[in-house]
């Protein structure tokens, strides 16, 4: 790492640094480069969502039974093209973000090189513990760098990868069959939708329970979690699965801490007298067509699936269940003989007392006297009790017997008699008798 910010260093001055790729300059061609290529796959994929979405609306209030067959193909292909722009989004996001960790790498950088040819100038010996941790900071930039570079051509490559999802739909509908279609049809982006419906708001004195939140009274309301993927729920259980954006200008409406926005005033009123019907014809199209539980994030409603960020294996569809179940175990508390040294002593200087007082007592001698007037002057005694045994019991051990049950049936064969007559005998004991 040291060596690799002495190569950035000379190669900032002009000093050495061979074979060194300028990765600043690579990413900021690089970045905008992807940015075009996605925002033009982007729109391609939005205008194929608006013209499937015109050719919908239209054949709901047509009564033409050629264009009632293609209303299941349309829906299907409006599907996959709505889910092809939602992932777009998600990889222009990514490709947004990077470009601003790079802008911020670079000043980082830059920063740095600037601190670094302070420290340096024209000395001829300079500290290590000055330069060496400005190095290896620029070592780890130039690395952040390098990963920068890896995430981006993953997002190229994905987007790519992506390509031949919107190119199947030139099969399903070639243009001429797309042109017939769209004759005297106007199509309308998700822009002109929000704009036919700017004007207009839901009244909340109109409704004594339901909660209505608005831009102008809401802190943080562009973040709001939308349900659906911000498409109107009432259009899609009504009109059959057709997807229009919901306008969150109108009146975004909370139920249950789930928020709902809607492409019209008379969609949210009729939404809102009973959303709990709606909700269930929603979950209920999105068993018959499941692509639609990834596109409307209806993962709350199938608990058994999750989203893909949070599936780790690629086959892995299914959350397996977790299993419960009781289980005991038990261990002796000491399951080796214990070998316990009660005399051990760690203590080197501990040992050295006790060797000192055992040479000192081998030096020593036990004296006694005895006088004529001491000896036999008194009889010394002591008494001590003799030691008991005792015993306890801590387990009781007890049985009981139940008596067995014993029935006789008397009459079953043998009887000279046409009809037979069985009698029943209970032979089963009391229990006090057995």
């Amino acid at each position: 790492m040291i060596v690799t910010g002495i190569r950035l260093f000379n190669k900032d001055c002009g000093k050495g640094g061979e074979g060194i790729d300028e990765l600043p300059a690579i990413l900021s061609e690089a970045i905008p480069a992807a940015t075009h290529h996605i925002d033009i796959e982007l729109h391609a994929s939005q205008e194929l969502a608006y013209q499937y979405t015109a050719l919908i609306e239209m054949m709901h209030h047509s009564q033409n039974a050629e264009l009632e067959l293609k209303l299941t193909m349309l829906k299907e292909v409006l599907y996959n093209v709505r889910q092809h722009e939602a992932f777009l989004c998600v990889i222009l996001s990514d490709v947004i973000t990077c470009a601003q960790e790079v802008d911020m790498m670079d000043k980082q950088f830059a920063a740095q090189m600037e601190e670094l040819k302070n420290i340096v100038r024209a000395k001829t010996a300079v500290p290590t513990s000055l330069v060496y941790p400005i190095f290896i900071e620029l070592s780890n930039l130039w690395t952040s760098f390098q990963d920068e570079i890896l995430v981006l051509s993953f997002l190229n490559n994905l987007t790519i990868s992506l390509q031949q999802f919107l190119g199947s739909h030139t099969l399903i509908f070639p243009e001429d069959i797309m042109e017939s279609l769209l004759e005297d049809i106007i199509v309308k982006t998700d822009e002109d939708r929000l704009k036919e419906s700017a004007d207009s708001k839901v009244n909340p004195a109109d409704f004594s329970k339901e909660e209505w939140l608005f831009p102008e009274f809401t802190i943080n309301f562009s973040q709001l979690l939308i349900q659906y993927h911000g498409f109107c729920p009432y259009s899609f259980a009504v009109k059959d699965g057709l997807l229009l954006p919901g306008n969150p200008s109108l009146g975004v409406l909370k139920h249950k801490e789930k928020y709902y926005a809607f492409n019209s005033v008379e969609a949210a009123y009729t939404f809102a007298k009973n959303p709990d019907k709606y909700i269930k014809m929603i979950g209920d199209k999105a068993k018959e067509t499941a692509e639609l539980i990834q596109l409307l994030e209806l993962h709350q409603q199938f608990e058994s699936l999750a989203p893909y960020s949070q599936i780790r294996a690629k086959d892995k569809k299914v959350l397996q269940p977790i299993t419960k179940c009781d289980s005991s175990t038990q261990t002796d508390t000491h399951i080796l003989p214990p070998n316990i040294v009660k005399d051990y002593e760690w203590n080197e200087w501990e040992l050295r007392r006790k060797a000192i007082k055992l040479a000192n007592l081998r030096k020593k001698l036990t004296h006694s006297v005895q006088t004529n007037l001491s000896h036999m002057r008194r009889d010394n005694c002591s008494q001590v009790y003799p030691m008991k045994d005792s015993g306890t019991q801590t387990k009781c051990e007890n049985s009981s017997n139940v008596p067995r049950p014993q029935i006789f049936l008397a009459g079953l064969r043998g009887g000279t008699p046409p009809t037979t007559r069985m009698t029943k005998v209970n032979l089963t004991r009391a229990v006090d008798e057995t």
